[in-house]
């Protein structure tokens, strides 16, 4: 059974939220802080599958956490938040989180994210590679010619798009979709234009001249033949 931790000061939505997941086949656990997030994740964080994390805590942050969650379990992060502000989601995705959903929300579409983003951990088990190039799924690792690169949330999220479609012509806004989903409406061709350069950069041995990520004109980008 799915083990979801939950991290939410509003009683009324933990008590709510809690009852339907849980008729909906996951187990919860819930605190309302950052302080016992940061403990709980840091004494039994392998016990948790998932994490569902408020951005405004009463004791701090959700980023916090969230970092903290990546940086020792790697848990799949969602964040529910009232905030609608850009530089909320593009920080919650660059600290790592794999998805963000605003309130209100509808229930059964949390459960839709939730499963999605589970099944994006569930169905890489084993390492990609192209070209000496290297995508660890299930540890969230890259590594070229040995060593392991560093790369933010946004970036690998988007390398992982290209290595689970290679051979495959992906258009600015299918991959701006897969990407970002409920949280597109933040994020604009521009935004997808920069973190395309950074990939590159990180990754090519050439950025001028990509052999990875290569654009296809007028219609896209895609990696493999």
């Amino acid at each position: 059974m799915t083990h979801i931790l939950l991290v939410e000061d509003d009683k009324s939505i933990v008590t709510a939220l809690t009852e339907f997941l849980e008729k909906e086949g996951f187990r919860v656990s819930s605190v309302a802080g950052q302080k016992e997030a940061l403990a709980l994740l840091s004494e039994n964080g392998s016990n948790f599958d998932l994490l569902l994390l408020d951005i405004s805590l009463s004791d701090g942050n959700g980023f916090t956490v969230c970092a903290a969650a990546k940086a020792t379990t790697k848990l799949p992060v969602i964040f529910l938040t009232a905030s609608g502000d850009e530089f909320s989601v593009v920080t919650g995705l660059d600290m790592g989180a794999d998805d963000y959903i605003a309130k209100p929300f509808r229930p059964r579409e949390l459960v839709s994210r939730i499963n999605s983003v589970l099944r994006r951990y569930g169905q890489t088990g084993t390492v990609l590679e192209y070209q000496g190039l290297m995508i660890d799924p299930a540890k969230g690792h890259v590594i070229k010619n040995g060593k392991e690169l560093m790369l933010s949330a946004l970036e690998y999220k988007l390398l992982l798009l290209f290595f689970q479609n290679q051979g495959i012509m992906l258009s600015r806004s299918r991959i701006l979709e897969e990407l970002w989903d409920i949280a597109g409406e933040f994020v604009n061709d521009n935004t997808l234009t920069v973190y395309i350069k950074r990939l590159r950069e990180k990754i090519e041995d050439d950025p001028s001249v990509p052999r990875y990520i290569r654009t296809i004109r007028g219609m896209g980008y895609k990696m493999g033949e």
